[in-house]
């Protein structure tokens, strides 16, 4: 039997068409709310794996030097960070107060003279509780236009 379209074409039985009628089919709003359920899940499972990953991040502290005293201090004790990725480079030396044209709060004598003083600052350890004392410190390299060495330094360990 022949059917007929509003351009007048006629179709022959068994011929695929190019319009197809939607308006008996109906949403299914079951698998809507699947989906949707599988999607919030996905995202919580990542937020708290977020959560978990910096549960155990290098931020942590190993020994906070905000409530200790200078008395306290104690050889071989470390204090600041454990995060030797973002505080690679090292250095020895007595620790005295003073940048160089206002280029780190602290230096570091070594021997060798002046040219070889690393000039320092701290946004994670408190600093002046070591001065006078022979320290180790993990820091960050920084750009200097005066100071030979200026570091960042995040982890001090007492000798």
């Amino acid at each position: 039997m022949e059917k007929r379209h509003a351009e007048n074409k006629i179709e022959q039985p068994g011929e695929p068409t190019l319009m197809h009628d939607f308006k008996g089919e109906k949403k299914q709003p079951f698998i809507t709310m699947k989906v949707g359920i599988i999607f919030l899940i996905v995202i919580l499972l990542g937020i708290g794996t977020g959560y978990f990953l910096s549960g155990g991040s290098s931020a942590k502290t190993v020994s906070s030097t905000d409530s200790i005293s200078k008395s306290q201090l104690q050889s071989g004790q470390t204090y600041g960070v454990s995060d030797t990725k973002s505080y690679p480079d090292t250095a020895e030396g007595t620790l005295q107060t003073g940048g160089i044209n206002g280029e780190g709060q602290y230096h570091l004598v070594r021997p060798g003279g002046d040219s070889q003083n690393v000039y320092m600052t701290s946004s994670t350890v408190d600093l002046s509780l070591f001065v006078g004392k022979k320290i180790k410190v993990w820091g960050a390299t920084q750009a200097a236009q005066y100071a030979g060495w200026l570091m960042d330094v995040g982890k001090v360990q007492v000798e």
